[in-house]
């Protein structure tokens, strides 16, 4: 599925990275970087890279003052970076100025850059390369649990809705609406009938989908490839998209992508967020929806219909069932709503019959021994 997809953007990863380090990051990353090549995909040394780029940036500015530039720092330096040095970084990671740009980081963005930070620093203390590792010192931040944001079932159907008429778009969306609506529908429909991530659709391929059977290829995080299935009214939305491609074939210059653009190259990540955010804002304006509250709103669906963790976190390609465990935190609230009726606090026909059956005492409290 997607090979070249993923290959371009695995290879646009790589070409970034080189170039961070020859341009922006000390010589003695190189090392860490090819020590981590074989453990980690590009994309998560490539953030790894971002993270510990401002990492660097706060120590020239804060640390060493402007006295010691990014790339001539060394690891004798990385040896006086105490542990309220680290501390400090976080703090200012709260709100800081970087390429002329404001930045604020939440406490998972802060949480994410110390661990980056305690990687490079923990190989590079295991290797002997360094005779102290502070880092090790600092505490990750606390991280609160978010609430859990997704469209309910009525939501749900109104947001396909709204992409198969245009209810409710601005006269200039509707200008676009009539050439767009199959592909953003079956977008939709694959999101809420499949839980599919955005990087998995924008990856799809046209020979990726078997109708014989329902079922598509996806490759998921890591490169591993994976086999889903999806409903007939999934299929009839595929369907009908793919039709209006193939009557319209001559336009479209990327022949094995499956979701085009307007400019029918492949769709592109943010182009799909804004099409979700775009159907989101009309039918449910207070809740913030991206593609992957879509797959959150699947997961939820899905325990409602199972009751079985253990699927959801197959289906959605979860390592770590303790990940998937929030789809089953989101029923908690539903399951709070069934019980708030069941104690009465005042006399009904069936608590008052309940009275009558009931002994006097306390079947856990000693009877009084008269004898």
């Amino acid at each position: 599925m997607g090979t070249n997809f993923y290959v371009q953007r695995n290879n646009k990863n790589l070409e970034t990275i080189e170039r961070l380090l020859n341009e922006e990051l000390p010589s003695f990353c190189s090392d860490y970087f090819m020590a981590i090549d074989s453990q980690t995909s590009p994309l998560t040394r490539l953030n790894y890279a971002h993270d510990l780029k401002i990492f660097f940036y706060y120590l020239q500015e804060r640390k060493f003052r402007g006295s010691k530039k990014i790339k001539e720092m060394t690891l004798e330096d990385m040896e006086s970076v105490t542990s309220t040095d680290v501390e400090y970084f976080l703090s200012f990671l709260s709100h800081y100025n970087y390429s002329g740009k404001l930045h604020t980081c939440n406490e998972r963005a802060k949480a994410r850059k110390l661990s980056s930070v305690r990687a490079m620093f923990k190989y590079f203390f295991n290797k002997g390369y360094i005779s102290v590792d502070n880092s090790s010192k600092v505490a990750t931040p606390k991280l609160h649990e978010k609430p859990i944001i997704r469209l309910d079932t009525n939501e749900m159907f109104d947001i396909i809705k709204t992409a198969e008429n245009g209810t409710g778009l601005t006269p200039h969306q509707m200008a676009y609406h009539e050439k767009n609506k199959e592909r953003d529908s079956a977008i939709l429909m694959l999101f809420l009938g499949t839980g599919i991530r955005i990087s998995e659709l924008v990856g799809l391929n046209n020979e990726d989908l078997n109708f014989k059977d329902n079922s598509f290829v996806v490759t998921r995080k890591g490169g591993n490839k994976a086999v889903l299935y999806f409903d007939d009214d999934v299929a009839a939305s595929l369907q009908r998209y793919i039709e209006y491609k193939e009557k319209n074939a001559e336009k479209i210059t990327e022949t094995t992508a499956l979701f085009v653009s307007n400019n029918v190259n492949r769709i592109s990540v943010r182009a799909v967020e804004n099409l979700v955010q775009k159907y989101a804002k009309i039918v449910s304006p207070l809740k913030k929806i991206s593609p992957h509250k879509l797959r959150s709103t699947y997961g939820t669906q899905l325990y409602r219909e199972t009751g079985d963790i253990y699927i959801v976190a197959d289906v959605l390609g979860h390592k770590d069932v303790n990940t998937t465990r929030k789809h089953y935190a989101a029923i908690s609230d539903d399951n709070r709503r069934a019980v708030a009726g069941l104690v009465h606090l005042r006399p009904t026909e069936k608590n008052s019959e309940a009275a009558e059956e009931t002994p006097s005492t306390d079947p856990d409290e000693p009877e009084n021994d008269h004898s």
